[in-house]
């Protein structure tokens, strides 16, 4: 099974540097739309069978010409909604800098609890979770391997990838997930594989065979959970 996390393009809020949060009516702006109508190029002839989003509108502006590309029905789902912020929401990033939670969100992002709102901690859980109970319903409900999107938000994207490398909740910061990026996780019975990381713009077509772990000729079709000793190599 094979998930495109998708992060919403660029909004109002990422150009006026300000933390939207799960404030309504953020939209995309000008270059947030363009590459949203970018995705249909980027993703096309690829088998996506499901579109799963965060509720809010920036998502849904998004994904809405890719699912009427592939023609799905978007999914919601509130487990990969925004971070509470609490009351950092609506603020500029160069005030929230000055804040002293701003260092502990940087360097200690498992312990910190935003004000009146989540914990990261909490958000990581609760998103990791969804992801992978859509991972197994998709399986479940085809009986073999299904390509699929999410679409979300930084934060949360980063903590999904931070999870599939079997990487700290501390250490998620080292990820950069840019607006309108994609990033690529192939769930297997042992490991996941992270195959793409804030792609903005490269050729997607290998995913309808990316060798994401194989040994001798089993690929990614045979949902293989072996890493090829040396590194990947194409077939």
């Amino acid at each position: 099974m094979t998930v495109i996390l998708l992060r919403h393009g660029r909004s109002t809020a990422n150009t006026a540097l300000t933390l939207a949060g799960r404030t309504s009516g953020v939209s995309l702006d000008e270059t947030g739309r363009a590459q949203a109508q970018d995705l249909c190029r980027r993703l096309a002839g690829l088998p996506v069978e499901a579109v799963v989003r965060s509720p809010l509108m920036r998502c849904r502006q998004t994904v809405e010409p890719l699912a009427a590309a592939f023609g799905v029905e978007p999914v919601v789902d509130e487990g990969l909604v925004e971070v509470d912020y609490g009351t950092w929401t609506g603020r500029t990033l160069t005030e929230l800098a000055s804040e002293h939670m701003w260092s502990v969100v940087q360097q200690h992002p498992s312990s910190a609890v935003f004000p009146e709102g989540e914990s990261l901690a909490e958000m990581a859980t609760r998103a990791v979770s969804a992801v992978r109970v859509h991972d197994r319903r998709l399986a479940e409900d085809a009986g073999r391997d299904v390509l699929w999107v999410a679409c979300s938000h930084g934060d949360v994207i980063k903590s999904v990838i931070a999870d599939a490398y079997g990487m700290h909740l501390d250490h998620f910061q080292r990820i950069v997930v840019e607006p309108g990026s994609v990033s690529v996780v192939r769930y297997t019975p042992h490991r996941p594989f992270v195959l793409r990381v804030n792609d903005t713009g490269g050729d997607l077509g290998s995913l309808r065979g990316e060798p994401a772990g194989h040994v001798g000729n089993a690929t990614a079709g045979d949902a293989s959970s072996d890493a090829m000793p040396g590194g990947n190599v194409p077939l």
